[in-house]
C-alpha cells in the first residue's frame, strides 16, 4: 500500500510541473513577417508611371500631368485641321481663277485671229510696200540676219561692193558663184542705198534683150533712173557721182567697170 501512494505522489508531482510551464506557440510564416505593404500609403500624384510611345517607355506624371498633355495635343490637331482647310481653300480659288485666265486668253486668241484675217492695208503686200510701210522696222531686223564679212545688209539681201573691174557676164558669174546675181534695183530705197555707199561706176543687173530691158531675174524693167544724155550700150550702169534720181547710163556689155552683187536672204 505504501509503495503504490508513493507512484502515485510521484505522477502527481510530474502533472502538476507540466501544468506550471508556459505552451510554446507556434506561428505560421505569414503571422511571423511584419506586412510591410501594409504601411504604405496611397500614392501621391508625384509618382510617374510608364508608358510606351513609338515603341520607347515614356514616363509620363499621372493625374495633372496627363491631362495637360491631352489639352496640347488637341490644340495641335486643331491647328493643322486649319492650315489644312486654308490650303484647300486656296487651291480652288487657284483652280478657278485658272480655268478662267485659259478662258479669256482663248478668247483673245480667237479675236487675234480673226482680225489677222482682215489685213488693214492690202490681201498682200510686197516687200517693198512693207518697207514703205514700215520704213523704221525691217532694215532694223534684217541687220539681225548674218551677212559674209564684205557684204552690207539692207532689207531682204546683203550686197557686195566690188574693188576690181570686170565685164558685164563676168561680173554676172561672179556673183552667182557667190551664191547671188548682179544687184536688181526694185525701189526707190534700193537705187538710194546703192547710190550713197559709193562714188564710181558698177554693173547692176539690167540687161537690153531686143527692144525690152529686163533684169537678171526676168523681171521686165518698170521704173527707171536714165540719166539725161547716156552712149549706147545694151548693159547698165549705175553712177554713185551723181544724184540718184538720174544715174543709170547705157554701156557696151563688153566693157569693164565694178559691180554690185546682190544675195537674198
Amino acid at each position: 500500500m505504501e509503495m503504490q501512494d508513493i507512484t502515485k505522489e510521484v505522477e502527481r508531482s510530474k502533472e502538476d510541473e507540466g501544468a506550471s510551464e508556459p505552451m510554446l506557440e507556434v506561428k505560421t510564416e505569414e503571422e511571423g513577417e511584419p506586412d510591410h505593404y501594409s504601411k504604405l500609403q496611397i500614392p501621391s500624384e508625384d509618382i510617374y508611371s510608364e508608358a510606351v510611345y513609338g515603341g520607347t517607355p515614356v514616363k509620363t506624371r499621372s493625374g495633372k500631368q496627363t491631362e495637360g498633355n491631352t489639352r496640347l495635343y488637341r490644340a495641335g490637331c486643331l491647328f493643322l485641321t486649319i492650315i489644312c482647310l486654308v490650303l484647300l481653300l486656296v487651291i480652288i480659288i487657284l483652280s478657278v481663277k485658272l480655268q478662267t485666265g485659259s478662258t479669256v486668253c482663248h478668247e483673245r486668241a480667237e479675236t487675234t485671229a480673226a482680225d489677222s484675217r482682215g489685213p488693214p492695208f492690202a490681201p498682200s503686200c510686197s516687200h517693198e510696200e512693207c518697207m514703205a510701210l514700215f520704213p523704221d522696222t525691217l532694215p532694223q531686223r534684217t541687220e539681225c540676219q548674218q551677212c559674209n564679212a564684205g557684204w552690207l545688209p539692207y532689207g531682204r539681201s546683203c550686197f557686195y561692193f566690188s574693188a576690181f573691174r570686170l565685164s558685164w557676164a563676168n561680173s554676172q558669174k561672179n556673183c552667182t558663184t557667190s551664191g547671188g546675181a548682179l544687184a536688181v534695183v526694185t525701189s526707190r530705197k534700193v537705187q538710194d542705198f546703192l547710190t550713197g555707199n559709193q562714188k564710181t561706176n558698177y554693173w547692176i543687173g539690167l540687161r537690153q534683150k531686143g527692144a525690152t530691158w529686163t533684169w537678171v531675174n526676168n523681171d521686165v524693167l518698170q521704173e527707171s533712173y536714165w540719166a539725161d544724155s547716156t552712149p549706147d550700150g545694151d548693159c547698165g550702169i549705175l553712177s554713185g557721182r551723181k544724184p540718184p534720181e538720174k544715174n543709170w547710163m547705157k554701156a557696151s556689155c563688153e566693157a569693164v567697170t565694178y559691180y554690185i552683187c546682190e544675195v537674198q536672204l
